[in-house]
């Protein structure tokens, strides 16, 4: 049986695609080719998964608004991103969850879109 290897790529509606291509390359340094709407990204780290998940309709994991998906980003350093963010004018969740396999925080685009950053707790010499 062929089997799904991981997520190869995150796709959504946008009413205007180019800005907010344009604001996330600002903001969270998505590497959008300029005058583009997409970016290509090199494969995840080595122990940092790609989580797919289904979630109940009634969820209320992705925001108070009406979508029904939300994109995950990995960085670096989750309260420098929120930091910049906030001084960006964006809406930022005041909620920064921790676990052991890292930390959370969630923030809104201009389009209403919710996201989530996660922040994984570095790997441990074996």
């Amino acid at each position: 049986m062929e089997r799904v290897r991981g997520v190869g790529g995150v796709f959504f509606k946008a009413r205007d695609p180019k800005a907010l291509a344009e604001w996330y390359r600002e903001h969270l340094g998505i590497p959008v080719p300029q005058d583009q709407t997409y970016a290509a990204f090199e494969s995840s780290a080595a122990g940092e998964p790609t989580v797919w998940s289904a979630f109940p309709t009634d969820t209320d994991y992705f925001g108070a608004g009406t979508s029904t998906s939300m994109v995950n980003y990995r960085v670096d350093d989750l309260d420098a991103m929120l930091a910049q963010l906030r001084e960006a004018g964006a809406e930022v969740d005041d909620r920064v969850e921790e676990y052991d396999y890292g930390r959370f925080g969630w923030a809104v685009d201009p389009e209403g879109n919710r996201f989530e950053l996660w922040e994984p707790k570095p790997q441990e010499d074996t």
